[in-house]
């Protein structure tokens, strides 16, 4: 895609980009990628939880940060399901394995962990028209999961950063109940969601910058990663209500964690995808440069949306 305008972005054209994106996004079958995506999710699941919780635990302790993670699975799949994966974490962090054991779990985990992001990346790919050169060196699969595997390590920053910032929010909140009044108690909590906005709009606008096979401005990216980051909190949101009210993973008995954890993550990357197609369609209305990498091409089998 070539620069065709110098246009800028006013308020007004909103609406129509929106429009836009929504049928470029149907016409993409987002169910079909998030549901690719859902699954290798599950699969990766272990490998990232232990992963990030030695990250981020080598720094705020592992209990805690397991503590954590768990009431945030909780808000968002019920206790039910944290309660099954709290087990499954405490499984595979158990020290009581020799050497072979550990170092061969270890690289299972490793490889499991990457491949949410890989396949992460190839959905995105094809939202943006891109795909890798069939002629790229196995190499490129190298990098490929070296980079995903980067992913986590940001993860795991970020939520370290997350874990501080929520802290020092609870004590100030402590604070403001105990000597101020009820009115800053909602400034408070309108600061965590700012802090919770700015954190996912970081990690979207990572992965819009670095796991897609595009070379793409960030001034671009910000604005793509900043509505999708919106548009996550509130689904997220809405998202544990819905499990919460209607409990869909109930009829199916001891699989319950499992179908919950393929509909949260289903449901939370056609959000993602969304967000993707939005910057992709505000790329494209501008006149704003996006072209596949050094190892990629466009995808000419795919018409253009």
């Amino acid at each position: 895609m070539t620069p065709t305008n110098n246009k800028k972005f006013k308020l007004k054209d909103l609406p129509s980009l929106i429009v836009a994106t929504y049928k470029a996004w149907d016409a993409s079958n987002p169910w079909r990628l998030s549901a690719v995506v859902a699954y290798y999710s599950v699969l990766s699941l272990p490998g990232l939880l232990i992963i990030i919780i030695n990250i981020v635990g080598a720094v705020w302790g592992q209990e805690i940060v397991q503590g954590q993670l768990t009431n945030e699975i909780s808000s968002a799949l019920g206790s039910d399901a944290a309660a099954s994966i709290e087990t499954m974490m405490s499984e595979t962090l158990n020290k009581d394995k020799n050497l072979i054991a550990t170092v061969i779990g270890f690289a299972t985990l490793l490889f499991g962990a990457t491949g949410a992001f890989y396949q992460l990346k190839l959905s995105l790919n094809e939202i943006w028209n891109v795909k890798a050169n069939p002629d790229a060196s196995w190499w490129k699969l190298v990098t490929d999961r070296a980079r995903s595997f980067a992913f986590i390590l940001v993860i795991g920053f970020l939520l370290l950063i997350s874990f501080m910032l929520t802290a020092g929010i609870a004590a100030l909140n402590d604070y403001i109940r105990k000597m101020l009044p009820n009115i800053l108690l909602y400034v408070a909590y309108f600061l965590d969601f700012i802090v919770s906005i700015g954190i996912i709009t970081i990690l979207f606008a990572l992965m819009f910058r670095y796991l897609p096979d595009i070379k793409i401005k960030w001034k671009t990216v910000w604005k793509g990663a900043l509505i999708t980051a919106v548009l996550f909190v509130i689904g997220k949101s809405l998202l544990g209500y819905y499990f919460g009210e209607a409990n869909p993973g109930s009829t199916y008995g001891a699989a319950s964690t499992i179908v919950l954890i393929l509909l949260w993550v289903s449901y939370s990357c056609l959000i993602l995808f969304f967000g993707a197609q939005f910057t992709y369609i505000y790329a494209k209305k501008y006149g704003i440069l996006i072209e596949p990498s050094d190892v990629a091409q466009n995808n000419h089998s795919k018409t253009p949306n």
